[in-house]
């Protein structure tokens, strides 16, 4: 029964994902993104139900368009992937309550935070905003005293004030202004990870960062804009999921 339920959360987490990355790409781009047929980027075939099983579509069309044969990106599916794993990760951690689906509620959100920062390196207010409602929510089913949900909500603040004095004192060329939020939202989900959470993300950031620089084309260049919640969600995630403090 347990591996019915591993199947259902990673399907379902695989297609909010495909959601997700509609979202990012249609979002505030005069199309709409609740609406309408998706298509090939190339050759802007309809695309059928063959064409958009998570995963599965891009495995055995080996990564290409059926119709003009052009390369699908594999983020599509390495995202799909990725979702569906985190959903399976969160359902075997938090079991079938009401804190799991608003968990879940909370990585489709993140997950398309990210995909627009990648892609346009800006956070939208209005993702925050969601983001900060269902961390918000979480935290308050999983804390039992209000001592403790004080305390989760002053460390949160602490360290969405430390991102935003980089953005101020940096001119936003440390960090965007977005970020903060997000540090914020992250920090009331993860609970008492938060502070490994931004180690993580750093160390992430700061490795990935290198190896961006060392071997981009070109060569390496400084000043390039790389968006940071990326890092985040990876260095908070793999702090709440492994309960890991590298500081003790």
């Amino acid at each position: 029964m347990q591996f019915f339920f591993e199947l259902i959360f990673f399907f379902l987490g695989a297609v909010l994902a495909s959601f997700a990355g509609v979202i990012s790409e249609r979002i505030y781009t005069g199309q709409s993104w609740f609406s309408g047929r998706s298509k090939c980027n190339s050759c802007t075939r309809i695309l059928d139900a063959l064409d958009l099983v998570p995963v599965l579509s891009w495995v055995v069309t080996f990564g290409r368009c059926r119709s003009c044969k052009a390369s699908i990106p594999a983020r599509y599916a390495l995202t799909e992937v990725m979702l569906g794993a985190l959903f399976v990760v969160s359902y075997l951690s938090l079991g079938l309550t009401l804190r799991l689906f608003v968990f879940l509620a909370a990585l489709f959100v993140l997950t398309f935070i990210v995909l627009y920062d990648i892609r346009h390196t800006i956070v939208p207010w209005g993702s925050s905003i969601l983001l900060f409602i269902f961390s918000a929510i979480f935290a308050l089913l999983q804390k039992n005293s209000l001592q403790k949900l004080e305390t989760v909500f002053v460390v949160a603040g602490g360290i969405a004030i430390v991102f935003f004095l980089l953005y101020f004192f940096s001119r936003g060329r440390a960090m965007g202004l977005g970020d903060a939020p997000v540090a914020f939202s992250l920090s009331l989900l993860v609970g008492s990870a938060a502070v490994p959470g931004i180690f993580f993300s750093f160390w992430i950031g700061g490795i990935i960062g290198i190896l961006f620089l060392v071997f981009r084309r070109g060569g390496p260049k400084m000043g390039i804009e790389v968006p940071f919640v990326p890092f985040m969600a990876a260095g908070y995630l793999l702090a709440f999921f492994t309960q890991w403090n590298p500081l003790f």
